[in-house]
């Protein structure tokens, strides 16, 4: 069961899940967006501090309890309680603090729940600590738009980008276990025919790239499957039927060309370009 406030099918959190159980969720991350990025962040700290052996985050374990919770010792929510915006001696505070070990989790976590209130000075004070901390510091920043945090620190992070949960979410979710149907159907013209639906539908960009990553996640816990492993119960349902129906090159295929058009959607290719190339490719597979 999900415990947290972002919804396990979320982009964001598919793209923190799968980076975290293969250990290597970076160790700073911009959320950006109209979405609740607070959540997105503290489902971030729980995956730094995660002490499952699977997938992260488990949202089970004390590490998980206690970012969830709100005590993590070792996860600190940046805040100042005597000035509007962050006064530098704070943010000096968190860089002397960096250095020190961890109590008890696998990471010291620093969460920014708004780069708006940093200013400039205190940007360039962090700045340092984030590209050259110690491995087990990392560094949360939360802000609405990108260019509240200088490009010299924004370079330093993998930004994700967060939208409002509702219904989008859900219908993204249904898109892509069709997919997935469709391809562990092995039925013939099956993609090409839902490719043509959601071109129809004047599907967006932004929509199409949510619908392939949530795609690319079920067939990556049909591939955990395959070698043994549990993968996340959001995909409990699904990756059985892929792994039972496809071979495992099939499976490893389709992951690479689902990350491959997610990246063409990320770099502004048209959704009807990608929906063509990618049924064509797809269809290959089968």
């Amino acid at each position: 069961m999900n415990t947290f406030d972002l919804p396990a099918a979320d982009p964001a959190a598919v793209r923190i899940r799968e980076a975290a159980t293969r250990g290597n969720l970076s160790h700073a991350l911009l959320f950006t967006g109209s979405g609740d990025r607070l959540a997105a962040a503290r489902y971030a700290a729980a995956a730094l501090e995660c002490m499952a052996d699977g997938v992260r985050p488990c949202g089970v374990c004390e590490g998980c309890r206690k970012v969830l919770s709100g005590i993590h010792p070792d996860v600190t929510v940046v805040r100042d309680e005597q000035h509007k915006n962050l006064s530098v001696d704070v943010v000096r505070q968190v860089r002397a603090d960096a250095y020190i070990r961890p109590n008890e989790g696998r990471r010291k976590v620093y969460l920014f729940p708004d780069c708006a209130l940093l200013t400039e000075q205190d940007q360039n004070v962090l700045l340092k600590i984030v590209e050259e901390g110690p491995p087990y510091a990392a560094f949360l920043f939360c802000a609405e738009n990108s260019a509240a945090v200088l490009q010299t620190l924004r370079s330093r992070c993998v930004e994700l980008k967060l939208r409002p949960s509702g219904e989008r979410t859900g219908a993204e979710s249904q898109a892509a276990e069709e997919l997935c149907r469709c391809l562990g159907s092995r039925r013939r013209g099956a993609v090409t025919e839902l490719a043509v639906r959601l071109e129809r539908k004047k599907t967006t960009r932004e929509d199409l790239a949510a619908l392939l990553e949530r795609s690319r996640a079920a067939f990556s816990a049909a591939l955990l499957l395959l070698y043994g492993q549990q993968p996340d119960p959001i995909d409990r349902e699904i990756a059985p039927f892929l792994a039972k129906n496809l071979t495992k090159t099939q499976i490893m295929r389709t992951i690479e060309l689902l990350q491959k058009y997610h990246g063409e959607c990320v770099y502004n290719v048209g959704p009807s370009h990608v929906l063509g190339a990618l049924a064509v490719e797809l269809e290959g597979i089968l």
